[in-house]
């Protein structure tokens, strides 16, 4: 069975106000995850855009509510000392009742780093941190049992280390024979080491735009230009076009349901959806009432 979460990138104009309507809209709807970015700049170049911090965020979140699991998607490594991470992030899971997953990762971001003073030294040493502080990380929690989310398809490093670490791995991709590959390899890597794949959650992460119909699809790719400001000089049309180019999910529900089906077929036991529209709850109500349930009778192919 899959299952869809929601994904808020935070320094898309995350406010208080926003992310608790939207914490608690994603609970009463039923996904199965929530969580955010770890940005300190937006993504889309915008300047002065409103954003929260991470931690902050999911220690709200957690008190707002019961049942969804909270999470990052991804701290990198080189925004934190490990131990104050992993002390945070205990924290936050014992507030929560064990809802936490910690995505980690070794950043990519050279923008912001460079904008705040943040040392970003070459791949390697930026991996080798991470290596490093997942080991230092875990040491903190003492001894609960906090599960951690690596990302990424890189076959020299990041699957090996998630094979070893992770109990959810993801991809950001689209592309269903991409995933099965990649897929396939991390079970090679936990074979080689003694571990059960099954053990290993898999989900990818993409961004969504849906409606009833045409016209709703165009009002709404209208708002969505107001967050991606590449999208602000398209007609309407020309800029749905390109965002299915970029393997985004568009469409009636229907027509996304279908381009779900072959990820899932895939193995993608959980779709992390980017919803960016955060004052569009009719958004998130009829991806919850008219395309989670498909998703969930979905299953991987024999």
């Amino acid at each position: 069975m899959a299952e869809i979460g929601v994904m808020i990138e935070a320094q898309e104009g995350l406010n208080w106000e926003r992310w608790r309507r939207v914490a608690q809209d994603a609970e009463r709807l039923g996904f199965a995850a929530l969580r955010t970015s770890d940005h300190c700049l937006s993504v889309f170049g915008v300047e002065g855009r409103e954003s929260l911090a991470v931690w902050p965020a999911l220690t709200a979140a957690a008190t707002w509510t019961e049942r969804i699991q909270i999470g990052t998607m991804v701290s990198p490594i080189t925004f934190y000392v490990p131990a104050v991470l992993g002390r945070m992030a205990r924290a936050v899971d014992e507030l929560s009742g064990g809802r936490l997953i910690l995505g980690v990762g070794a950043g990519w971001n050279q923008a912001e780093h460079e904008r705040f003073g943040i040392p970003f030294p070459d791949w390697k040493r930026r991996f080798d941190a991470l290596e490093a502080g997942i080991e230092r990380i875990r040491q903190t929690f003492g001894g609960r049992r906090i599960p951690l989310l690596i990302g990424g398809g890189g076959e020299r490093r990041t699957l090996p280390l998630a094979a070893r670490v992770a109990s959810e791995w993801n991809l950001n991709v689209g592309d269903p024979e991409d995933f099965r590959a990649r897929s396939a390899l991390l079970d090679r890597h936990c074979r080689e080491i003694g571990r059960d794949p099954a053990e290993i959650r898999r989900s990818v992460m993409r961004a969504y735009l849906i409606g009833r119909d045409r016209e709703e699809l165009e009002a709404r790719v209208r708002r969505l230009a107001e967050v991606m400001p590449a999208l602000g000089d398209l007609a309407p049309g020309d800029a749905l076009r390109a965002l299915r180019e970029r393997g985004v999910l568009v469409g009636v529900p229907d027509e996304v349901v279908d381009r779900m089906r072959p990820l899932a077929e895939a193995g993608v036991d959980l779709f992390m959806l980017q919803h960016f529209l955060l004052d569009d709850v009719d958004h998130l109500e009829l991806l919850a009432s008219k395309v989670m349930p498909a998703v969930a009778e979905m299953r991987p192919a024999a």
